[in-house]
C-alpha cells in the first residue's frame, strides 16, 4: 500500500510543480474531496463497486467538482484514482502528497503544543528559530495543555524537542535519581 501511495503522490506532485500550480490549494481541495468521500457511505459504495462503469463515477466527480468549484488537475487525478480502482488509498495519497510537496518546497510542518495560547509575535519567533535548528521553513500546527505548566513541545517527524517546564522538571528529577 505505501508504494502504491507513495508512486501515485510523487506523480502528482511532479504535475503541480511542473505546471507551476498553487500546492496549497490543490492539498485544500483534495481535502474537500476526501471530506466529501468520508460523509457518504454512498459515494464511496460507488466509487469502490468495479460492477459500475468508471463513466458513471467519473460523473459522479465532475458533479462534485462543479459543486465545489474544484481545479482541473485535482479532477482529473481523482478520476486516474476512480479508474485504477485506487480511491480507498485517497486519504493515505493526500497526506502522503502533502509530505511530497512540503520536502520539494523546503518546508516541515511542526507540531507545537504551548502550556498557554501563543501571541502572533511569540509564534513567528519560535517558528523562526525552529526553522533555523531544522533548516527548513516551518508550517506550524499549534495547540494548547496546560498540564505543560509553561514552555512548549515541538515535534516535527518523529523529532521532539521538549522545552516545557513539565520536561524540565522530568529531566531534573531523572538527574537526581541517576546521581542518587
Amino acid at each position: 500500500m505505501a508504494a502504491v501511495t507513495s508512486t501515485y503522490a510523487r506523480a502528482f506532485a511532479d504535475v503541480v510543480l511542473h505546471d507551476k500550480l498553487d500546492a496549497g490549494k490543490a492539498v485544500q481541495e483534495l481535502r474537500v474531496i476526501e471530506a466529501t468521500l468520508a460523509e457518504s457511505v454512498e459515494l464511496r459504495r460507488v466509487w469502490e463497486n468495479p460492477s459500475i462503469p468508471a463513466e458513471q463515477k467519473r460523473g459522479l466527480l465532475d458533479a462534485i467538482v462543479a459543486r465545489e468549484g474544484l481545479s482541473k488537475p485535482v479532477r482529473n487525478f481523482v478520476a486516474v484514482l476512480i479508474d485504477h480502482r485506487r480511491i480507498p488509498f485517497l486519504t493515505d495519497m493526500v497526506e502522503q502528497f502533502e509530505r511530497e510537496i512540503n520536502d520539494r518546497l523546503g518546508f516541515a510542518e511542526a507540531q507545537i503544543t504551548s502550556a498557554r495560547e501563543l501571541s502572533d509575535p511569540e509564534r513567528n519567533t519560535l517558528e523562526a528559530q525552529i526553522g533555523k535548528l531544522i533548516g527548513k521553513r516551518v508550517k506550524a500546527h499549534y495547540q494548547r495543555d496546560s498540564s505543560l505548566l509553561g514552555g512548549a513541545v515541538v515535534r516535527v517527524g518523529s523529532t521532539i524537542y521538549d522545552g516545557s517546564v513539565i520536561g524540565q522538571l522530568q529531566r531534573v528529577r531523572e538527574k537526581i535519581a541517576g546521581s542518587a
